[in-house]
């Protein structure tokens, strides 16, 4: 048995490197009273077409489970950052959006939280190999987690509320 496998060094060089990022992360997340969690919810919804999603498609994109999502949104709903609407053309489902209060909570996160990724990770890179290692981190993510993506089209519109 090899112990010195360059696959093992690859999968050890990304788990230190993730949790390296996060710890680099919490106290500014942490600060606006959002856990690692919560920043997740909220910045997928920003980032989704009419900056919402389908309660499953939410729960699919961040790997929690359904109950694990609804969780998480009935603590940011509780707080303001996010609200339910029902779903005009199904019923059974609902979407969690993101509120003012939810964009205003990002928006008061972001400059120092993009400014943390420029200083740990985004500057480290010229823009080549930026560009590259998107697509790397793209193509071993759709093998890993083929549903980090659902929902980030147009879908069908929402009761109004």
């Amino acid at each position: 048995m090899n112990f010195d496998d360059p696959r093992l060094t690859a999968i050890g060089l990304l788990t230190e490197v993730h949790a390296g990022l996060m710890a680099r992360f919490q106290p500014v997340l942490a600060t606006a009273g959002l856990s690692d969690i919560d920043f997740e919810t909220v910045i997928r919804l920003a980032r989704s077409p009419h900056q919402r999603l389908r309660m499953s498609d939410l729960a699919a994109q961040t790997g929690l489970s359904t109950s694990g999502v609804t969780r998480v949104v009935d603590r940011l709903e509780r707080e303001g950052l996010v609200t339910r609407k029902a779903c005009a053309s199904d019923r059974r489902a609902s979407y969690a959006a993101l509120t003012d209060a939810g964009r205003e909570r990002l928006e008061s996160v972001l400059p120092q939280h993009l400014q943390d990724i420029d200083d740990s990770f985004t500057s480290l890179l010229s823009t080549e190999d930026l560009e590259a290692f998107l697509g790397i981190l793209r193509k071993i993510r759709d093998v890993v987690r083929p549903c980090a993506t659902v929902g980030a089209t147009e879908t069908t519109p929402v009761a109004s509320s």
